[in-house]
């Protein structure tokens, strides 16, 4: 066919000449990366791949950062943010002490609900170097929100006496009816007074302690309490009349109530597990935890631990919880990973291991021994009791201080 004739093409090499491309952008797509656009052969090419890779770690960063933002608009205003959403302890490892009292002599300071003292012990040597004369019936030692005073619960007494840690200096009482137990918010506003005669929850200045607001428990026994992840709400004990209560931190107002599903229960410490989601309620009748979603406040379920269960506190490494088993003289470890109880430690003798706290390296958990009259020092890897210490009559809610942690929560020293 001459050039430039308008001749059409026979049918047959209209096929060929299909089939012929088809197969050429097969290879070109599939096959030989060479058909590739020439702008990714170009040096600007890994440029380009650079570039998206950058733009893909922007955009996590992004999220991320909308995601903490997010989960710090639901926090109760003030409260510092948590280290880790995952870990509520992530602030209390070992070495962790802030600034505050970083300086601070290492002491534990028991309180003698029979003696009216408390009793100071120097951990290194085992040995109490102290004796402090009190109000009467004091019943814990509890570290103030900003950690710079430890306020002294002379629950019959009716006064919170101020102990400064850095130096031992004691203050002047502050009037306080029915300091049974304190603790206090997490945006470190409010002490929180469990008035267990008066059946009160008692709102006080965190600093004057002025009363702000009252709140009726209408139960018997408000005694432990703790807080949830965001700090919106916190679930109380009420010992005498074997019931939870559930309530609103910053409305001040109790939300919820629930019975215990067993006669006679005697429900103690409090405790949230480190990733914020179930709640150990210890109960000294039912002989074990009370395992609680915290959220939907529903019926919880009983975890046996042994006799007379009364305190609880978490590891330093945030993997196990020590249980004292004040009735039977032991203490049980709870692996938060699994939920069980992996060990029980028996102290040599006997003994009735009640309130207490972890060591700031973590090594060793001191405890009251209510009964007897001594403090235990025990191992926190081996179970080994190190030290038993005599101290004044009726041991009860001793504090181990300075431990790491911003800011505390109260009662014997929950920090966060």
């Amino acid at each position: 066919m001459a050039r430039g004739s308008s001749r059409p093409l026979s049918s047959a090499y209209r096929r060929r000449a299909t089939v012929r491309a088809a197969v050429a952008l097969l290879l070109c797509g599939a096959v030989v990366p060479a058909c590739a656009s020439s702008s990714e052969h170009k040096p600007g090419g890994a440029e380009s791949a650079a570039a998206r890779e950058s733009a893909l770690k922007a955009s996590a960063a992004a999220k991320r950062k909308a995601e903490k933002k997010a989960e710090q608009a639901r926090l109760l205003p003030g409260m510092p943010p948590p280290l880790d959403p995952h870990d509520l302890y992530a602030a209390d490892r070992p070495g962790m002490l802030s600034r505050t009292v970083k300086d601070y002599p290492s002491r534990v300071y028991v309180p003698n609900t029979l003696s009216d003292t408390v009793s100071v012990i120097d951990p290194k040597k085992f040995k109490v170097i102290r004796t402090i004369q009190v109000g009467h019936q004091p019943q814990h030692v509890v570290p103030s929100w900003d950690l710079k005073t430890l306020w002294i619960n002379n629950d019959l007494g009716n006064s919170l006496t101020p102990i400064n840690p850095a130096n031992g200096r004691v203050g002047r009482p502050v009037a306080v009816h029915d300091p049974y137990n304190l603790y206090f918010t997490p945006d470190g506003k409010y002490a929180v007074v469990m008035a267990s005669k008066d059946r009160a929850l008692v709102f006080r200045d965190a600093h004057s302690m002025k009363v702000v607001k009252s709140v009726p428990a209408n139960c018997y026994g408000v005694n432990h309490a703790d807080f949830s992840p965001d700090g919106r709400y916190f679930i109380v004990s009420c010992e005498f009349s074997g019931e939870l209560l559930k309530v609103d931190t910053a409305r001040k107002k109790v939300v919820a109530k629930q019975r215990l599903p067993i006669a006679g229960a005697m429900p103690q410490d409090v405790k949230i597990s480190p990733n914020g989601k179930t709640w150990y309620i210890a109960d000294m009748v039912a002989n074990g935890l009370w395992v609680l979603n915290g959220d939907t406040f529903g019926k919880p379920r009983l975890l046996p631990t042994g006799k007379g269960t009364h305190g609880l506190y978490v590891s330093r490494d945030s993997r196990s919880m020590y249980v004292s088993n004040r009735g039977e003289g032991t203490i049980s470890v709870l692996s938060f990973k699994t939920g069980k109880v992996t060990r029980k430690w028996r102290l040599p003798g006997g003994g009735s291991p009640d309130m207490g706290g972890v060591s700031d390296d973590g090594k060793v958990l001191w405890l009251s021994g209510r009964y007897n009259a001594e403090v235990y020092a025990i191992d926190t890897h081996s179970g080994r009791l190190r030290a038993r210490i005599p101290v004044g009559g009726g041991p009860h809610g001793l504090a181990v201080y300075p431990q790491p942690g911003r800011y505390s929560l109260g009662h014997t020293g929950i920090f966060r």
